[in-house]
C-alpha cells in the first residue's frame, strides 16, 4: 500500500515539478515538440528524448488554469493521503511487529504447557486489538482503494488528453522513404565494392 501511494505521489509530483520548471520556449503546433524541447534542451540524443505521457500532459495543461488546478488538487490529495495514513500505519505496523516478535520468541520457551498458554495470550491480545481497530482498518482499506481508483482514472484521463497531441506530432513529422532508399543504395554499392576485393 505504501509503495502504491509513494509511486503515485512521486509520478504526480514530478508532473507538478515539471510545470514549475517550464522555460519560456517558443510554442509550436503540438505539445510533444514543446515537451521535447523542455525535457531535452541541449542534451538531445539520437535515441530520442524519453517523451512520456506526463511530459506531454504537463506541456498541454500549462496554459489551462482548470487542468492545472485539477492536477494540483490531485497531487495535494495524494500527498495528504500518504501523510494521514503514515500515522495510522506506524501504530498498526508497530503493533503487528510486536505480536510477530512475541510469537517468534515463544519458540524459546521449553515448557510446552507454558508455551501454549503464552501463545494463547498473544493470540487473544492480537484478536482484541484487531477487533478494536476494525473500523479504522476498514477506513484505511477504503482510502487505499479510492487512491488507486483516483490514480487509475487520472492516468486514463491524461492518456486520452495526450493521444491527440502525439498524433499531431506524427503529422507534423511525416516519415518518408526517400532518404532511407538512398542510404540503402549507398550500402548496397559499398557491399558490391567489397565483393570485388575478395
Amino acid at each position: 500500500m505504501k509503495n502504491v501511494l509513494f509511486a503515485s505521489t512521486l509520478a504526480l509530483s514530478i508532473l507538478s515539478c515539471q510545470e514549475n520548471k517550464q522555460q519560456n520556449l517558443p510554442l509550436v503546433e503540438n505539445a510533444v515538440d514543446n515537451a521535447e524541447s523542455a525535457v531535452s534542451g541541449s542534451f538531445k540524443s539520437y535515441r530520442g528524448n524519453n517523451i512520456t505521457v506526463n511530459n506531454i500532459y504537463s506541456e498541454l495543461i500549462k496554459d489551462d488554469k482548470n487542468l492545472t488546478a485539477l492536477n494540483s488538487r490531485i497531487v495535494k490529495t495524494l500527498e495528504e493521503t500518504e501523510e494521514v495514513l503514515a500515522v495510522y500505519n506506524n501504530v498498526l505496523n508497530t503493533t503487528k511487529s510486536y505480536y510477530q516478535d512475541a510469537d517468534d520468541q515463544t519458540k524459546a520457551i521449553t515448557d510446552s504447557l507454558v508455551k501454549q498458554q503464552v501463545q494463547k495470550e498473544i493470540s487473544a491480545s492480537a484478536d482484541r486489538y484487531d477487533l478494536k481497530v476494525k473500523n479504522i482498518t476498514d477506513h484505511i482499506s477504503q482510502i487505499t482503494k479510492n487512491t488507486e481508483k483516483l490514480v487509475s482514472m487520472y492516468t486514463a484521463f491524461k492518456i486520452r488528453k495526450t493521444l491527440p497531441e502525439i498524433e499531431k506530432y506524427q503529422n507534423a513529422h511525416p516519415l518518408k522513404m526517400d532518404s532511407l532508399n538512398t542510404f540503402i543504395t549507398r550500402q548496397n554499392n559499398l557491399l558490391e565494392e567489397l565483393k570485388k576485393f575478395k
